[in-house]
Parts: C-alpha cells; structure tokens; sequence
C-alpha cells in the first residue's frame, strides 16, 4: 500500500477550499486522477479511496489497465486526455466515457461510426491551442466555431465543452490568464447554442487558477500518484 488515500484526501480538500474561496458552488470541481503510466495496482488503491474517474493518454498502457481483472469489474470511468491518432480511435469509441482531447475532424467522424449503438454517445471535450506553439496538440480559437458545428452533428458524440493545456508558469495570475480565456470560449460556445458545460483545465501545479476561472474538471496525476 501506498499513500494514495491520503494525498486523495488532500486534494479533495483543496479543491472544496478553493471553491469557497472562489465563489464556486460545491461540487463544481470534478476531480480526474491522472493515472497514466501508473500500474493497475494504484489505481485499485485509489479507487478504494472512493475516486471513481481516471485519465490516461497512452492507449496501449491504458488498455492493459482496462482489461486488468483487478479492475474489469469495478465501476470506473475512463476519460482519454491525451493527443489520439485516427488509427486508434475504435478503441477509445468502444471502451471509454470521455474524450477530452479532440481537435480533428477525422478522428470525430470514426469515432461517431465506431462508437456502439449500445453505449451512451461519447462525451468529448475540444482541445484548444491557446498558445499557438505548433508544438502542442490542439485547435486555433479561429477555428472552434466551424469545428463545433460539426462535431454538433455527429450523433453518436456529445460535445461537453474544451480542453487547455497551457504552458507552464509559476505566476497564479498569469496562470488565469489562459484558463479565463478558455471559459470565455466556453460561453461564446453556449450563444451559439450549444449546450456545453464542461472545462477541463488545471492540473496538479495550477488547480487554484483553474478552479478560480470555472473549471468542472481538473486533471491531477501527481499530487496523488506522485512523480512518474
């Protein structure tokens, strides 16, 4: 055993205190544990600590953990956070909750035909590339409007909402800086009339930014699990 449970513990105590500080109703903030490249082991001992939602951006290492008898049987939610490539795509359509980082539209076309008719559309999130570095998976802001819109018209997906991943930076006010412009999106999204209500944003070194700006999901790898 591991000290998962309390770290657990903490963070949820983090984000319950940041909430209150920010004026966000409790609850708002979704916490999904970053297990990627952690064993199933880890993520059996946190989902004993009542964690439920787990996020993993390497399919081969989270497909091992999907099919772990350990885990096969317990109700946990897969979320796939990271970049995924149209060859893989059948595999996140059959086996996971959420996608939230979609920003093709060819991956959105084969995973609406490959997601089964039996399943609830998979939630997706459009990841946003708000700093331009061509070094980093995401969409334009320019190009979000034309991209919803056709991600609106696939069935079998359900758009929630975008995704950031901004660069790194110890300041918490410029740390707002991205995450307020994410939501900002968000809402332009909304007068268009989608119905979006998911920002996914914030990670283990700039949750009290994302939060402070709306986030709904903050994605934490190793402030719970530790370094990788």
């Amino acid at each position: 055993m591991t000290d998962i449970a309390p770290r657990l513990d903490s963070v949820r105590a983090q984000i319950r205190e940041l909430e209150q500080r920010y004026d966000r109703p409790s609850g708002h903030t979704k916490l999904l544990a970053v297990s990627k490249t952690k064993p199933a082991a880890m993520v059996l001992e946190a989902h004993h600590a009542g964690q439920t939602a787990f996020g993993e951006n390497q399919l081969q290492d989270a497909l091992l953990k999907l099919d772990d008898p350990a885990l096969v049987e317990r109700k946990l939610d897969w979320h796939f956070i990271g970049p995924l490539q149209a060859n893989k795509s059948r595999a996140v359509a059959e086996r996971f909750a959420w996608l939230h980082s979609l920003d093709r539209l060819r991956v959105a076309t084969r995973l609406n035909a490959q997601r089964p008719a039996h399943l609830p559309a998979l939630n997706v999130c459009i990841q946003v590339n708000l700093s331009g570095e061509s070094s980093k998976s995401g969409l334009a802001q320019t190009e979000l409007t034309t991209f919803a819109a056709q991600i609106a018209k696939l069935p079998q997906l359900r758009l929630r909402g975008l995704m950031t991943i901004p660069a790194p930076c110890a300041d918490l006010e410029r740390q707002r800086v991205p995450f307020r412009r994410l939501r900002e999106l968000l809402e332009q999204l909304r007068e268009q009339g989608h119905a979006v209500d998911t920002l996914s944003m914030g990670m283990s070194a700039d949750m009290e930014a994302a939060i402070a700006e709306g986030a709904t999901w903050v994605r934490i790898g190793t402030a719970i699990f530790g370094g990788r």
